[in-house]
């Protein structure tokens, strides 16, 4: 569910918490300063010269297009979006694509492009923070060198989560050296003052006002797109203050499974691998092909809880995860008829409990109307928008279909 956004993310650094642009050619001749600060910091050394060029903004996007076109196909596109449209996370008129692009043409500051190994610096008459744009994207160059980062994502496989794990730390490293190498010049060091990353971590999810794309998308792509850099950050530094410089080879070694490992770094160093709970069946399958499938993880559920529930009850019920999965089926001869299958595993059945409650105000939420035909403890089934639906209890598990062609239960008086 997350593929689009991860290609896409990879290319850009989002200038949320700065509001800067470098400043054309003369910014580069900081390059060989800056990376023999990074690798004293790191303990990697540069393997060889970073290709670099300027970019103008027009260029940007232009850029990101050829990008998608070349990474991803419209077909995969096309279910990721319908994949987010059917969990309620986007609107049904909802486009992705001319969206995401709009929201990284609007911030980007910089960016290094993993698949030429250049890096690019956009051009702009202001030079206000020019120098921290090229630290985040030489740290990303610095990385790539040591561990590969297009095959560094790639390995999380079909897991979504996964794959936004991996990014955080990407992201979230490269945040955080840029920060390091600010609070450096002013004679601190974010290893002995934690206070100082969670306050880089508040700026740079504070858009201001800045950036109105931003500020008007989805709170799943908002959250998306803050999460590797913000949470990644806080991440990197729990795992600094743990192993000091052996942590910045670590993660890419030992990469965290899920995006709760990121947000709760002790399940990270406990090692918690997300579960894999079964998906419910449903009888037409065989008319039906898969469009997409993958994993959903505690972030998800955080910002669907959040969307259509509470800040509180997100808070509460979310970290209790344990694991999730999806699958998108649409219909062979009906283009656009679909089913979604969810299941997710939690802490203990309380917790299952907890979050089953709130699934009918997420239903609720998300459909303009909805037809109830059983309301029990463990079963809650009816009829929505796209179809029908039933959702389970069942122990530690929470399973879901929605857009059925039929009920499974039998027949009900509908109320």
């Amino acid at each position: 569910m997350k593929r689009f956004i991860t290609i896409v993310l990879l290319l850009a650094w989002l200038a949320t918490a700065l509001g800067a642009q470098p400043a054309g050619e003369q910014v580069f001749r900081e390059i060989d300063a800056i990376l023999a600060d990074l690798s004293k910091i790191t303990g990697f050394k540069p393997l060889k010269p970073i290709q670099r060029d300027v970019i103008g903004r027009d260029q940007v996007k232009r850029f990101l297009e050829d990008r998608i076109k070349e990474e991803i196909k419209p077909e995969e596109l096309r279910a990721e979006e319908l994949t987010l449209k059917k969990f309620g996370f986007v609107p049904q008129d909802f486009d992705l694509k001319k969206t995401t692009v709009e929201l990284l043409t609007e911030q980007a500051a910089a960016f290094y492009d993993y698949r030429k190994k250049r890096l690019y610096v956009l051009d702009s008459n202001s030079n206000a923070m020019q120098e921290i744009a090229l630290v985040h994207e030489l740290a990303h160059a610095l990385a790539d060198q040591q561990f590969n980062l297009a095959k560094f994502v790639d390995r999380a496989g079909e897991s979504d989560d996964g794959a936004m794990a991996r990014l955080a730390v990407m992201e979230g490293q490269a945040t955080w050296l840029m920060s390091e190498y600010m609070a450096q010049k002013m004679g601190l060091s974010l290893k002995k003052s934690p206070a100082i990353v969670q306050l880089m971590s508040q700026q740079t999810a504070a858009s201001g006002g800045q950036f109105p794309v931003f500020d008007k998308a989805p709170l799943y792509l908002r959250e998306t797109l803050l999460f590797p850099y913000t949470q990644g950050m806080l991440f990197q530094q729990a795992v600094v203050e743990k192993e000091d410089q052996a942590a910045f080879a670590s993660v890419f070694r030992r990469p965290p499974e899920s995006t709760q490992q990121i947000l709760h770094p002790e399940k990270y160093f406990a090692a918690e691998k997300p579960a894999s709970p079964r998906l419910a069946e449903f009888r037409e399958r065989g008319s039906y092909r898969v469009l997409a499938e993958g994993s959903i993880g505690e972030l998800d559920y955080s910002i669907l809880l959040r969307q259509y529930v509470s800040q509180k009850d997100a808070e509460a019920i979310a970290p209790r995860w344990k694991g999730g999965q999806y699958r998108l089926w649409e219909h062979r001869k009906q283009r656009g008829k679909t089913v979604l299958a969810y299941s997710s595993e939690w802490a203990d059945p309380n917790a299952a409990k907890e979050f089953f409650r709130l699934c009918p105000k997420i239903l609720r939420g998300k459909w303009s109307a909805i037809e109830v035909a059983v309301d029990r403890a463990d079963l809650f089934a009816g009829r929505g928008d796209d179809g029908y639906f039933e959702l389970r209890l069942n122990g530690a598990t929470v399973t879901s279909l929605e857009g059925l062609e039929a009920p499974r239960e039998p027949p009900a008086p509908l109320r």
